[in-house]
């Protein structure tokens, strides 16, 4: 037995399902144990720590959800795969809720078994060591079961291969860096320089100098000469984060470094040949942008070759309890804090939150509750009181004014039982004018008078 494998704990009291996983497992070259019910489990547990533990939902004595909650509680960051019979879905349902990796249905199918089990392992990369060279550390930072987010990391890898240039494109907070890095590390290039910028955070002057250097002299303040980033990344990765903010006259120096692969640092004579793979990302259409002018043509099909696309949190709510139990986990051990989960209420309102910030968002509001904390499971108040106050998930100001109409016109009607004349009268606009509010933001009179009066 290999002693680097990853060691999985199964646990059901069917000995032949215990059989036929173990088989399965171990002709994947892993350690398996087992266990016929949650208290030998978690005796096991106590001495021998697996990586991953499967077991099933329905037992005699303590079930797989109860288990799950003590391992929880013992270690928040220890993925679970429940197995289900036909005819548990809402059982499935809320233990994907409550924060288990994923489940599986009996009988089960061998690849999907193999599928879910890597995926979980690589949740626990990060508390086993590893060989240098395992083929899924480019990707150690993607904590998913998303089947999206898993069809943009089989493409980045396929990119990152090639050395083509790649487009990202994705909201703000989604990790459009962190896909950056993962390609450079699936690179040949891994071994030299990974250099980022963000060209929309730096005024266009400097923006020329720092992209491609400058000389001694070449402007005011300019005392000796510079290095610019593509020369620092020599050999490796530029990262053009929000490339859809570089002005135009930028974009025309840019498309000609790509091209010719030369750089004139300002103020120079000469050209510097450089040998750079690009990388850019943006939260902008630019296909919109080509249409306004405001981003060249040419130089959108330069750097997307090969274009991906990260969902935001709200297309993929199934990493929410994943993600979260993941932040917990380190956030509680940077502040020394014995916080061991999320309420089940808690965990709800995570799911269900609109995640404007996306993953980092997400982050901010783990960190923000586990540093309020007093207790062992964080409540649904202090998940209330971190989304409410949450200053990195600010909204844009067309959807933060629409929201705040429909929320005060919601109020208007709610006070005045639903009598449009009276609610209209208080906002001081004519009956006219607020029927056609009323319209834009779908709200039925009638059924704020139905609501008062049951």
């Amino acid at each position: 037995m290999n002693d680097n494998a990853h060691k999985i704990l199964i646990v059901d009291d069917d000995s032949d399902i215990v059989r036929l996983i173990s088989m399965r497992l171990q002709a994947a070259s892993y350690q398996v144990e087992t266990a016929a019910s949650a208290e030998e489990a978690l005796a096991l547990f106590s001495v021998s720590k697996p990586q991953l533990v499967i077991t099933d939902l329905r037992m005699p004595g303590m079930d797989g959800l109860a288990l799950f909650d003590t391992l929880h509680r013992t270690d928040p960051g220890l993925p679970v795969i429940i197995l289900t019979a036909h005819g548990s879905i809402p059982d499935a349902v809320e233990a994907t809720r409550r924060g288990v990796f994923g489940f599986l249905t009996k009988p089960f199918d061998s690849k999907e078994l193999l599928r879910q089990v890597a995926a979980a392992l690589r949740l626990s990369q990060p508390e086993i060591s590893n060989p240098v060279g395992d083929s899924d550390d480019w990707r150690s930072e993607f904590i998913s079961r998303s089947p999206a987010i898993e069809s943009m990391l089989q493409q980045a890898k396929l990119a990152a291969a090639s050395g083509a240039s790649v487009l990202i494109h994705g909201d703000s907070g989604t990790g459009k860096e962190l896909l950056a890095q993962a390609i450079h590390r699936a690179s040949p290039r891994r071994d030299k320089p990974f250099v980022a910028i963000n060209c929309g955070a730096i005024p266009e002057p400097l923006l020329e100098s720092e992209l491609f250097g400058h000389t001694k002299g070449a402007f005011t303040g300019a005392t000796r000469d510079h290095k610019g980033l593509f020369q620092s990344a020599e050999g490796g990765t530029l990262f053009l984060d929000e490339i859809g903010d570089m002005p135009l006259t930028l974009q025309v120096k840019l498309l000609r470094a790509l091209q010719e692969r030369i750089v004139r640092p300002v103020g120079a004579m000469a050209s510097i040949p450089v040998n750079v793979r690009i990388v850019s990302a943006t939260h902008r259409d630019l296909a919109e942008e080509m249409k306004t002018n405001r981003f060249r043509e040419d130089l959108y099909y330069r750097i997307n070759v090969v274009g991906l696309e990260i969902p935001a949190l709200s297309a993929r709510r199934e990493d929410i309890p994943l993600l979260a139990g993941h932040f917990l986990t380190t956030i509680s051990r940077k502040y020394d804090k014995a916080v061991n989960g999320f309420s089940p209420e808690a965990m709800e309102l995570l799911i269900s939150a609109p995640w404007p910030g996306n993953v980092r968002q997400l982050q901010n509001i783990v960190e923000q509750t586990v540093v309020l904390c007093t207790t062992p499971l964080i409540p649904t108040t202090l998940v209330q009181k971190a989304l409410r106050d949450d200053v990195g998930g600010i909204l844009p100001f067309e959807t933060a004014r629409r929201n705040f109409e429909r929320d005060y016109l919601a109020r208007l009607l709610k006070a005045t039982n639903g009598n449009v004349t009276q609610a209209a009268r208080l906002a001081q606009r004519n009956r006219t004018e607020f029927y056609k509010l009323l319209d834009r933001h779908q709200l039925t009179p009638a059924l704020f008078k139905n609501e008062e009066q049951s």
